[in-house]
């Protein structure tokens, strides 16, 4: 059974989510501060649950704060962050902060289980995949799948579960232009007509960590009008 941790102030609505994800066959914990979150995530005797529900909105620690705090702890549990706030700086802060997903207030029920269990799937789907280690740049550049590090001359970075599904994705079409519209349906798994500025958020991300100058990529290039091509060897 997997068990979701909801950070969530608003009474009624938490025991909503709660209602509907055990009806689901989740197991299902709430708190209602960011505070709370963080002790049971990240606390000295952390609970191991598989995925977080996360409102932006919270009393004391917001859900910025909570997110970023995680990430610098290195719990890197699937987040889908819930928010009334659906400006494009919001979303994208969230995305920066370490959220795997984003989804706006109101929201339909259909769509809300929809996202857990595609993060839920992808989670699983990061495990057992070729190229768990996979090397490029004439091996002085490599990404662990497994333990979602990316090692750059012998800096490591620790990616979050959505940076190293969109990089595995690319590294899976070596080569190839892939489109952010592909990107969006089969990495996040939504419809096509999704914004895809996300996407862009993301690659930005791993060039900082890839590319020698992240202005002039040769590993993680723009496929002008189409969207983007993973290349191995850094002179190709």
């Amino acid at each position: 059974m997997k068990r979701i941790l909801v950070v969530e102030d608003e009474r009624h609505l938490a025991n909503g989510l709660r209602f509907n994800l055990e009806a689901e066959g989740y197991e299902v914990e709430i708190v209602e501060t960011g505070e709370d979150a963080l002790l049971r995530l990240a606390g000295s005797n952390p609970a191991s649950f598989d995925l977080l529900v996360l409102d932006l909105m919270l009393p004391g620690m917001d859900g910025f704060g909570v997110m970023t705090e995680l990430r610098r702890a290195g719990n890197f549990i699937p987040t889908l962050m819930l928010t009334a706030r659906g400006h494009a700086d919001d979303v994208l802060r969230g995305f920066a902060a370490g959220a795997d997903d984003y989804l706006t207030k109101p929201f339909e029920l259909a769509i809300l289980l929809a996202r857990i269990h595609g993060l839920l799937r992808r989670r699983e789907w990061l495990q057992p995949v070729r190229k768990d280690n996979f090397a490029f740049g004439d091996g002085e550049k490599q990404v662990d799948f497994d333990r979602l590090e990316l090692s750059v001359r012998g800096r490591t970075y620790q990616l979050t579960q959505m940076e190293a599904n969109v990089l595995r994705y690319l590294i899976q079409h070596e080569g190839k232009p892939v489109s952010r519209k592909a990107m969006i349906q089969e990495v996040w798994g939504l419809q096509e007509d999704t914004d895809t500025r996300p996407i862009d958020n993301f690659i930005v991300r791993l060039r900082r960590y890839i590319e020698d100058d992240p202005t002039a990529p040769r590993h993680v290039q723009t496929v002008r009008g189409v969207g983007y091509r993973f290349v191995g060897e850094a002179g190709r």
